[in-house]
């Protein structure tokens, strides 16, 4: 990204914002508004997405579907809602790079991660180590450590955090494939997020998942900050699972539905354990209520409840917009539109503010849309101030701020806005 000294003014924004194929999109999306009625600067997409404003079109079609139907809204109406998941399927795949019978929206995130690992952490007496990163967010360090004790091992020695070299915030790539061989032998599980949630390093997910394979073990990914921010390439990175929440870059709303990814090759293999329920059942026979589990051959097998619509629904209205933009214009446009801020943040505000996330890297994929900002000033003041002039970001203990321009719906004068106000906090 070769951005310039002229590109340092509100026009020269303004004229990128021309020259965006994706601009159109914004206007899909509802913004917060500030006190004074203006659209919010809205950088907090790796929390909550915007709601786009389809969604409550189609959570009201299927209201009024449950008013004329009833029950029979299982099987009348254009999107009857026995099969209703199955319309997620194809885009979803398509979004994170799988085949669709790899891929199934169901649960919430850290229900799915644990059905996963129920599957795919199959400790033994001497192969029984999971390796994560040491600033994992709390709830997946907390589904390890459970994961371990229920097997009865003591998470001390099960769970091995994956430490950046002293006074740096992101993890090396030989420094991952070095703690990958060390363990050897008494690694079982490789389980990282991608992108991190704190520092925003994406991991090349293939280099990773053919080391752990080398060392005997498992591969998984938790894709919370990663689908629909990154390009995911599930199936062709030979990854063993996969899971992501949707309230994040999927923007479904807060508690949204999650996704999960199960390698082609694990379908159908008996031997692999697994929790059941029935809507994992074999479709023609699920309503026979027969004792006999006969699983689907597909990721839906892992499925346990019908899910609820209304989530469904606001999950395919991001969808449609997902399909109509493409992931991979979308990460063009958010490298351009997350360079744009940090160019602007290093010639702005270069004794300010230090930009914690890797560095872009042309034809890798080193980080998504959220940049991770220390701040030589209270950065809780700064956050303070921020929201009472409109802009909504947030802050992590004990001195981040995270801020992400999403490509669906930010534009490069929101950065430009953005910048400015951290510079009037910076010079008051």
């Amino acid at each position: 990204m070769n951005f310039k000294k002229e590109d340092l003014s509100l026009d020269a924004a303004k004229k990128m914002d021309e020259q965006d194929s994706l601009s159109s999109l914004r206007e899909e999306f509802i913004f917060p508004k500030t006190s004074t009625g203006e659209s919010s600067l809205y950088f907090a997409g790796h929390s909550l997405g915007l709601q786009p404003k389809r969604a409550k079109v189609l959570i009201e079609e299927e209201l009024q579907d449950w008013g004329k139907y009833g029950v029979e809204g299982h099987f009348k109406g254009p999107y009857p809602w026995l099969p209703y998941h199955e319309f997620l399927t194809e885009p979803m795949a398509r979004l994170v790079g799988a085949l669709p019978e790899e891929t199934v929206v169901m649960n919430t995130l850290t229900a799915n991660l644990h059905l996963m690992m129920v599957s795919f952490y199959r400790p033994t007496k001497s192969r029984f180590k999971i390796l994560i990163e040491n600033n994992t967010f709390p709830s997946d360090v907390y589904a390890v450590k459970s994961q371990a004790r229920f097997h009865g091992f003591d998470w001390r020695e099960a769970v091995v955090e994956l430490k950046p070299r002293n006074g740096e915030m992101f993890v090396r790539p030989e420094d991952i494939k070095d703690q990958i061989n060390e363990l050897g032998d008494s690694l079982a599980l490789v389980m990282l997020g991608n992108c991190n949630y704190l520092s925003g390093q994406c991991f090349d997910m293939k280099t990773v998942a053919d080391q752990a394979h080398a060392a005997g073990a498992m591969c998984g990914f938790n894709l919370a900050h990663g689908a629909g921010n990154i390009v995911c390439n599930l199936h062709d990175n030979d990854v063993d699972f996969a899971v992501w929440c949707s309230y994040k870059y999927l923007n479904s709303g807060p508690g949204g539905l999650a996704g999960a990814f199960i390698h082609k090759k694990h379908l159908g293999d008996p031997n692999i354990p697994r929790f059941e329920g029935w809507w994992g059942q074999n479709k023609s026979t699920r309503f026979e209520m027969g004792p006999q589990f006969d699983p689907i051959p597909t990721a839906e097998a892992w499925q346990l409840s019908n899910p609820p619509i209304f989530q469904l629904a606001a999950i395919r209205a991001s969808l449609e917009l997902f399909d109509k933009a493409g992931i991979k214009n979308l990460r063009a446009k958010g490298d351009q539109l997350t360079g744009y801020f940090e160019f602007l943040l290093r010639n702005k505000l270069e004794n300010f503010v230090q930009v914690m996330t890797p560095e872009y890297t042309e034809g890798g994929q080193t980080r998504g849309n959220m940049l991770c900002l220390r701040f030589a000033k209270d950065p809780k003041q700064l956050n303070e101030q921020l929201q009472e002039k409109g802009v909504i970001c947030d802050f992590r203990e004990p001195d981040i701020l995270r801020m992400a321009p999403a490509p669906m719906y930010n534009s490069f004068s929101d950065v430009y806005r953005l910048v400015e106000k951290i510079e009037a906090f910076a010079n008051g």
